[in-house]
């Protein structure tokens, strides 16, 4: 006869085999190259991202980190081919995590889920938009913009990517401040800010590695950043908040494994990456993008995701916009 004592033994004998076994692979890992898809062309900041962090990864492990730009369908075809690859460590996924938030919220059906199918590693940057406007448009500031907007409700042409987090960004603005204006749909941030620099677009938000160039040459004027407090380069730029109380929005890049990956080879990865983030030679490119190192943990990110998708939640829904 079987006793209780005799299965719980064989199970808790299982339990720690399995845990053995874990530990052995993420103190072997990585024994092979590590791919991290992209699901943006390369020349953005993801792809930057992933080049730079990868190029140290591959010195410090002695392993190939590979980019494997997939673009397409607001990044979906990436981060469905990221949630079906084996949970080994060997899959990564470098993105945008807030577009990755409100791309599962945009779309009513999609063939994985945010929140279950993807174990988050890191959140490495933050980056804010800008808040910016053709030159004839008479504003200066961000309640010059407002009072504009409301005098000529449906008249001011807002041009940005549907579906991306410019667009989410003008959404809720427009809903903090009670105005009215028509979005012009671009196919993303190099077309949205040729709009607006070429007049046919009056305002949009964007990141500030596209936007600043066109600033600093004059064809697009500079209103207010999105971010909580004002950036180091432009000082004597305001906040959207200081006029918007609590108006946050940008890009925040993160790093995301299959479900299921050992949690040791995540906090493997984590330490490392954090600890390229503490490179000067890194934080001066960052800089350069405009870009502002974070290095939160796996929890703290999980947490994050989560508050966003909420977050986000509600400012789609009360815009009522869908993706198909």
């Amino acid at each position: 006869m079987i006793t209780r004592t005799a299965v719980n033994a064989v199970v808790a004998t299982a339990i720690c085999g399995a845990i053995s076994m874990q530990a052995a692979v993420a103190q072997n890992y990585p024994a092979k190259p590590i791919r991290v898809i992209v699901p943006y062309p390369p020349g953005g900041t993801s792809d930057i991202l992933t080049r730079l962090i990868g190029a140290k990864l591959t010195e410090a492990w002695g392993q190939q980190v590979i980019a494997d730009n997939r673009t397409g369908a607001g990044g979906n075809i990436a981060a469905e081919l990221t949630a079906r690859s084996a949970p080994d460590g060997y899959t990564l996924m470098l993105t945008d995590i807030g577009n990755f938030v409100t791309t599962s919220i945009l779309y009513a059906k999609l063939p994985f889920d945010v929140l279950r199918d993807f174990a988050p590693v890191i959140t490495v940057s933050y980056s804010p938009h800008l808040l910016a406007t053709h030159p004839s448009v008479p504003v200066k500031s961000t309640q010059d913009l407002i009072a504009l907007a409301k005098a000529r409700p449906g008249k001011l042409n807002f041009a940005t990517g549907l579906g991306g987090m410019p667009h989410l960004a003008g959404l809720m603005f427009a809903q903090r401040t009670g105005i009215n204006w028509v979005y012009i749909p671009t196919k993303g941030g190099t077309a949205s800010t040729y709009a607006v620099a070429t007049g046919d677009a009056d305002v949009m938000f964007l990141g500030v590695l596209q936007t600043l160039p066109h600033i600093n040459s004059g064809k697009v004027k500079l209103i207010a950043t999105s971010s909580e407090q004002r950036l180091p380069n432009l000082p004597d730029t305001p906040t959207v908040g200081e006029a918007v109380p609590g108006f946050v929005t940008g890009t925040w890049q993160g790093v995301l494994a299959p479900a299921r990956t050992p949690p040791e080879i995540i906090a493997r990865v984590n330490n490392e990456i954090t600890r390229i983030l503490k490179l000067q030679d890194v934080r001066e490119v960052l800089t350069t993008q405009g870009t502002t190192p974070l290095s939160t943990g796996p929890q703290d990110t999980a947490r994050w995701l989560a508050t966003e998708r909420e977050r986000w939640s509600k400012v789609v829904k009360d815009s009522g916009f869908k993706l198909e």
